[in-house]
């Protein structure tokens, strides 16, 4: 187990990059836990793989440093930074028994057999190949061998961090459930650093500690699944955690009033004059579709996925979603909609402003 320290931290498939744009990792400053499951969520190409692998030492960056329990590995071998990291597709020995895949790690560092057959035993259990330990993996299929890599990765005890790149892609929805839950139960039975790459919010928001939200190469926010929700740092953590998204409403602000196309809103903090690229941003969960007072909308249509309906609304040409109860009717002289009090974030050039209790 480690603490994983990133200073000043920077990456660059370029040779010589000339600036911000050329660098597909921007400085990054950033402790990591001793101990704590982490998910780095994002959509493809913001940089998680990226930063993954200089974690690993598969990549050397550009710049900075990285320090596992304060020492320089920046330049150590993945062997050296006593890690496991287990890949998107399957890394398996065809030719060896699930069993001796399993088992590779472990004899390769002269383990005792009676633990490695126990261990092998435990892992075997844990991904739900007990019956088939004894057979080739050639012939398996993918998702079977992308259970033993996530085995043969789990297996070590000893590792200062388990690094996962989208490991749940080739296995089953059913599975996928499954083998996250036996990820938490090994995190909290060993307490490893874990590191875990997603573009899946579900997969992030139910496996770590903390999650680790990366847009267009920049740590966007660290924080718990609550903090994500409640208080979005950045406008692209309100739109990509949640299902819809957080509605950001282009509005100007001042004081404790935002305005949106002469239409107000109230709002529970004040504010300093703000410039730039202002906006207000709310939960389709703390929108209220109703009559009389509100901002007027245009309802577009409704949605019943089940446990709720989801309303499309047109706000002066911004498209807004609204999560009402599964029983609530929607009438048609419903065209306003109303924000619970406390519930509206405010935006500038894309982060948020805490401005000052009003």
């Amino acid at each position: 187990m480690a603490k994983i320290t990133l200073d000043n931290l920077a990456h660059s498939y370029l040779s010589r990059p000339t600036g911000e744009d050329d660098f597909a990792l921007k400085e990054l400053n950033h402790v990591w836990t001793d101990g704590e499951a982490y998910a780095l969520l994002g959509s493809s190409g913001c940089g998680k793989s990226t930063l993954l692998n200089i974690i690993s030492g598969l990549l050397q960056p550009s710049q900075g440093r990285i320090l596992f329990d304060d020492v320089d590995v920046t330049h150590a071998s993945t062997a050296d930074r006593n890690i496991a990291q287990v890949f998107q597709f399957p890394v398996v020995y065809d030719t060896m028994s699930v069993r001796d895949n399993l088992a590779f790690p472990l004899k390769n560092r002269g383990a005792d057999p009676k633990y490695i057959a126990d261990r092998v035993q435990q892992i075997g259990q844990m991904i739900g190949m007990e019956a088939e330990l004894d057979r080739r993996a050639r012939g398996l299929t993918a998702d079977a061998k992308q259970k033993i890599s996530l085995g043969r990765g789990m297996v070590r005890e000893d590792v200062n961090a388990l690094l996962f790149d989208e490991p749940l892609t080739v296995i089953d929805p059913h599975m996928k459930w499954e083998l996250r839950t036996q990820l938490k139960s090994l995190h909290h039975q060993f307490g490893h650093t874990m590191i875990y790459v997603t573009h899946d919010q579900t997969e992030a928001l139910t496996f770590a500690d903390k999650v680790v939200v990366m847009y267009d190469g920049r740590v966007v926010q660290i924080g718990t699944p609550e903090e994500l929700f409640n208080k979005p740092q950045h406008t692209f953590v309100g739109y990509f955690i949640g299902s819809p998204g957080m509605n950001v409403v282009p509005a100007s602000v001042t004081g404790t009033v935002a305005t949106v196309h002469g239409a107000q809103v109230q709002l529970d903090r004040a504010f300093q004059s703000l410039d730039g690229k202002v906006e207000i941003g709310v939960r389709p969960e703390f929108v209220t579709l109703t009559q009389g007072d509100g901002l007027p909308v245009n309802v577009r249509r409704v949605e019943d996925v089940g446990r709720h309906k989801i309303v499309r609304v047109d706000l002066f040409g911004t498209e807004m979603n609204i999560v009402a109860a599964e029983g609530t009717e929607i009438s048609a002289d419903m065209n306003r909609v109303t924000f619970a009090p406390g519930r509206v974030n405010v935006y500038q050039n894309d982060w948020l402003q805490e401005g000052e209790a009003a």
